[in-house]
């Protein structure tokens, strides 16, 4: 005896749900894509309910090509591993869900091709707007870059930079050079004379600012920066660098500051697997107060960053219509020491 199977149903359409719920096909196009113009509340809700009852889910693609744009916000990030960046997708997250919108993560992997790449892209899913919290170059691709940024504006899309006081765009930041002054002033001022920086590659705005702050800060305190280390700034980035340090022989009582938390995580790491003491030996400091480096022993002296509302404000830069870079209150950087950086006597 033979088996036979009704043909499986393909996804339910608009109008399966405005034959379900007894309504016109504008009636439930208003209610199911977003439409300004009012429906009964009780159409409303026998659209909703026929909905739900079928699984019906509306063709984002098509409301895009119909509105010029998505319920969409793309946010573009170096490196989904980073702490740090988890923490600013968090405030976009929570901007978004409170304008009822979607955000969708991109990684550059601090490629400049690749994040042009992602850009072009993205032009092509129209998302309502654009978040670039990846490392900023001044490199070749710059201009590529920013052709990309303009083609996506021309097309209706909002565009906002992490990168303070960028005049061309909307842009939200806080000043990294300023936070960096002021950890360098600190630890000089608690008897530190002696830092090596471990840094991004030349050209990367974020390390830079923070590479001439902590320099400006430390020396005018009365220390010396012996040396400035560049290459990535991942933990491994971190470890590799300090580790070469330790073969060309690094004195105790020497300051190794990374321009990031991840990079000074692994600064501590590989002085630790040397037989290195972390503090009492040589003196560790970061950037950015990610909650790995509050956990590991001795605790990371670092600067305070607000990254959950940087992403915060980056999202309200999106959708606000009049938005105002002048009026927003600074973010405030805070230096917290602790036991990474113990006074020197």
């Amino acid at each position: 005896m033979s088996e036979t199977h009704a043909p499986a149903r393909g996804a339910a359409t608009l109008h399966d749900v405005a034959r379900e719920a007894g309504v016109s096909l504008a009636t439930a196009s208003r209610v199911l894509n977003g439409s300004t113009r009012k429906v009964a509340e009780s159409y409303r809700e026998r659209v909703e309910a026929a909905a739900e009852t079928l699984g019906y889910t509306a063709n984002l693609s098509a409301q895009a090509t119909a509105r010029g744009s998505s319920a969409v916000i793309a946010l573009l990030v170096a490196d989904i591993a980073d702490p740090s960046f988890g923490q600013l997708a968090a405030g976009v997250v929570r901007g978004a869900d409170e304008a009822g919108l979607t955000v969708t993560v991109a990684v550059t992997a601090r490629d400049p091709q690749r994040e042009v790449r992602i850009v072009r892209a993205l032009r092509g899913q129209r998302p309502r707007g654009l978040i670039l919290a990846a490392s900023r170059t001044d490199g070749p691709e710059a201009a590529r870059l920013e052709a990309e940024l303009e083609a996506f504006a021309g097309m209706g899309g909002q565009v906002v930079l992490l990168d303070r006081g960028d005049p061309a765009r909307r842009s939200v930041g806080f000043d990294n050079t300023v936070g960096a002054e002021a950890l360098g002033a600190e630890l000089a001022g608690i008897g530190y004379r002696d830092a090596v920086i471990v840094g991004a590659a030349e050209g990367v705005r974020t390390s830079d600012d923070r590479i001439d702050g902590f320099t400006e800060g430390f020396t005018r305190g009365g220390g010396s920066i012996r040396e400035v280390r560049r290459g990535g700034v991942s933990r491994d980035s971190g470890y590799e660098a300090t580790r070469q340090l330790l073969s060309e022989g690094l004195p105790s009582g020497t300051l190794v500051f990374g321009v990031n938390d991840l990079l000074a995580i692994g600064v501590a790491s590989a002085l630790r697997d040397a037989g290195r003491t972390v503090g009492a030996d040589i003196a560790v400091a970061g950037f950015d107060d990610i909650p790995n480096g509050r956990d590991i022993g001795p605790g990371l002296t670092t600067v305070r960053a607000p990254l959950d509302e940087l992403g915060y404000r980056a999202l309200r830069a999106v959708v606000e219509k009049e938005w105002d870079a002048a009026a927003e209150t600074p973010l405030p950087l805070e230096v917290i020491v602790r036991g990474s950086t113990p006074p020197r006597t």
